[in-house]
C-alpha cells in the first residue's frame, strides 16, 4: 500500500457508478500505512536538530495528510453507492455484493433490515393493519371507533342533563317543585293586555342636564375628566411633529406613538423636550 494506490482507487471510484472491487482488508491496509509512515516520521524528527524545518520530515507530513484525505473521499463516494445498493436489496432487486470491504458489507446488511422492516410497517399502515396513532379521550382525532363507542355506551356524558331536559311533570333538580309549579312555567299574559306603566313615570321630568354630582377629588366630574378639564389643557401644548419620534411615555403616565407630521396634544414638558430637539413645532 502507498499513496499512488490510492489515489488510483479513488479515480477508479469517480469514474465508475457502481463499487469498485476492493480487498475486505482494505481500510485496515490504509491504516497500516500511515501508521508506518507516521513511525517513519518519529524516528526522523528524532535524528535530527530542528525538526520543524527538517524537509523529509515535512515530505513525510505531507503524505500523511495526503492519505487521510484521499482515504476519507475514497469512504465518502463509496458510502454513497452502499446506501443505493442496500435500497435496491431490500425491494427484492438483484445487486452485486461482491467487492465490499469488510465495514460496507456491515452497513450494508444492517441498512437492507432497516428499510425492509420499515417497508413492512408503511404497507401495513396503509393497508389498515398497522400502528395506528395513540388513541385520545373526547372523540379527538386518532380515537378509535370502538373506543368511541365504548366511551359513549357505558359512561354517561356530563351534560346529559343539558340535552334531556325533565319533563314538566318531574321535579327540577334539588327544588322538590315540578315544573308546572315553577313560576317560569306560568301561562304568558295575553298580548292584547300588556301592562300599564304609572302614569307618574311618564309624567316624570328629566334631571336637568347641568346638574352633576361632585366628585371626592375637589368636585371634577367625569366629563371634566375625560377631557383634561381647563386646568390639563394649560399644562398641555399642541404640536406638529416634524420627524419620527417613536414611543413616547409623557409625565401624564400616557403613552404617545408619534410619526412625522402628527399633531398632537402633549404635556408641556415634553411638548418642550421636543421643541428643543427640533423634533416638532408648536401650533398653539
Amino acid at each position: 500500500m502507498d499513496i499512488d494506490e490510492l489515489q488510483t482507487v479513488q479515480s477508479k471510484e469517480r469514474q465508475k457508478d457502481s463499487l469498485q472491487h476492493l480487498r475486505d482488508s482494505f481500510y485496515e491496509d490504509v491504516a497500516a500505512y500511515i501508521d508506518e509512515l507516521k513511525q517513519e516520521r518519529k524516528r526522523v524528527a528524532d535524528e535530527t536538530d530542528d525538526p520543524f524545518s527538517d524537509p523529509e520530515v515535512s515530505r513525510l507530513t505531507d503524505d500523511i495528510e495526503r492519505a487521510e484525505d484521499v482515504v476519507e473521499a475514497i469512504y465518502e463516494r463509496r458510502v454513497g453507492k452502499v446506501v443505493k445498493m442496500a435500497s435496491f436489496a431490500a425491494a427484492d432487486m438483484p445487486v452485486e455484493e461482491e467487492g465490499l470491504t469488510t465495514q460496507e458489507r456491515d452497513l450494508f446488511e444492517d441498512m437492507v433490515g432497516r428499510i425492509g422492516e420499515n417497508r413492512s410497517r408503511v404497507l401495513d399502515i396503509l393497508a389498515g393493519e398497522g400502528d395506528s396513532a395513540p388513541a385520545s379521550s373526547g372523540g379527538a382525532p386518532g380515537t378509535r371507533p370502538e373506543q368511541t363507542e365504548s366511551t359513549a355506551t357505558d359512561e354517561p356524558s356530563p351534560t346529559s342533563d343539558d340535552r334531556n331536559p325533565p319533563s314538566r311533570d318531574e321535579p327540577a333538580v334539588g327544588t322538590g317543585t315540578t315544573a308546572a309549579d315553577s313560576p317560569a312555567a306560568a301561562p304568558d299574559e295575553p298580548d292584547d293586555v300588556p301592562p300599564a306603566p304609572p302614569r307618574d313615570a311618564e309624567e316624570a321630568p328629566s334631571p336637568p342636564e347641568e346638574a352633576a354630582d361632585p366628585r371626592s377629588d375637589g368636585g371634577v366630574t367625569a366629563d371634566t375628566r375625560s377631557t383634561g378639564g381647563e386646568e390639563a389643557d394649560a399644562d398641555r401644548t399642541t404640536v406638529r411633529v416634524t420627524e419620527d419620534v417613536g414611543r413616547l411615555l409623557g409625565v401624564d403616565d400616557r403613552e404617545y406613538e408619534l410619526r412625522s407630521e402628527d399633531v398632537v396634544s402633549l404635556p408641556e414638558d415634553n411638548a418642550e423636550a421636543l421643541l428643543q430637539r427640533e423634533a416638532a413645532e408648536e401650533l398653539w
